[in-house]
């Protein structure tokens, strides 16, 4: 059966190719974002294809569309976007997903939310497993996404357990690939660009800090099958990569693959970076029968590749 889905954020980097799979899998997607960090360029060529929509609107205000599916992606997602405006990030976060909410209430839609491992915050526990509550400072500078999204999984399961709705909910752990915006201020596409560039790679902190990096092909197909599973099971789910690097051993591999010039500086460490963050996936091996499938250095081959082509074409001014 043919489905239509709203993908909202659909122009970001995990929005952007969360549409083209499911516009390849034949549904009807309309992509909606207000290109605050999205960008066109992520999803021109899906313009032309007769299954795909794209609308300009911010998800804090409400939307009438007819769909059955809905994916809440809408929110800035690297630290220096999220904390630019940060009152318009809890926005995002909290009146973003009333919105979703309340639209798949009205359409009898499942409706699934793009939550994050920052929910879990600097952990207190490793691995992070789904019934792990966290440790997130409310008044920091990060607060506006990580709050943000933990009241939004909290209105989630309001939702479902005063409606009866069909919530779906995912964690994501750090990602990267093609489609990242070079300006994140995310590791992987600071390192990249970095070396690209034979500029110095700057480290925060002593570069001790763990992530577990998931490819974006990976994770796509974690998230569809996330939502295609029975009504009752709502999640939370842990979708991310449990092979743990440490940021330094991360900026040597990028220097390596790109035969870089680039040297390593160090930095001070950011307030609240948490200082280890590896996914427990064990919910998703068992229920959704997904484990990532690409290697770290397979990945960033193919994520050094696109931004060598987008350098190339002039398409990003680096800050």
């Amino acid at each position: 059966m043919t489905n239509t889905i709203l993908v909202t954020g659909g122009g970001g980097f995990l929005g952007s190719h969360l549409c083209e799979s499911l516009v390849e899998q034949g549904n009807d997607v309309i992509c909606l974002d207000n290109f605050f960090t999205g960008r066109k360029e992520n999803i021109r060529h899906l313009l032309g294809k007769p299954n795909f929509e794209l609308i300009r609107h911010d998800v804090t205000f409400p939307i009438y569309l007819e769909v059955n599916q809905i994916y809440n992606f809408a929110c800035p997602a690297s630290p220096i976007h999220y904390q630019h405006d940060p009152v318009q990030t809890t926005k995002t976060c909290v009146h973003g997903s009333i919105n979703m909410l309340g639209l798949a209430k009205r359409l009898n839609a499942v409706i699934l939310q793009a939550s994050t491992s920052e929910v879990y915050g600097d952990p207190s526990i490793h691995p992070q497993t789904e019934n792990y509550w966290g440790n997130v400072n409310c008044i920091g500078p990060r607060s506006c996404y990580d709050e943000g999204k933990r009241c939004a999984e909290t209105l989630f399961f309001d939702y479902q357990r005063q409606y009866k709705m069909a919530i779906k909910i995912i964690r994501i752990f750090n990602t990267y690939g093609p489609n990242m915006h070079p300006n994140d201020g995310r590791v992987v596409s600071n390192f990249i660009i970095q070396a690209l560039l034979n500029q110095d790679i700057t480290i925060y902190g002593e570069g001790n800090q763990t992530r577990s990096f998931c490819y974006v092909d990976d994770l796509i197909r974690g998230i569809i099958l996330m939502m295609n599973t029975k009504k009752e099971f709502t999640g939370p789910v842990n979708l991310g990569n449990p092979f743990e690097f440490t940021i330094f051993e991360l900026a040597e591999k990028i220097i390596q693959l790109t035969d870089s010039k680039s040297k390593l500086i160090f930095k001070p460490l950011p307030l609240d970076d948490p200082q280890r963050r590896k996914p427990n996936i064990d919910k998703a091996k068992s229920i959704l029968n997904w484990t990532p499938r690409v290697e770290l250095e397979e990945g960033l081959g193919k994520t050094i590749v696109y931004f060598e082509k987008e350098l190339k074409k002039g398409n990003f001014s680096i800050a």
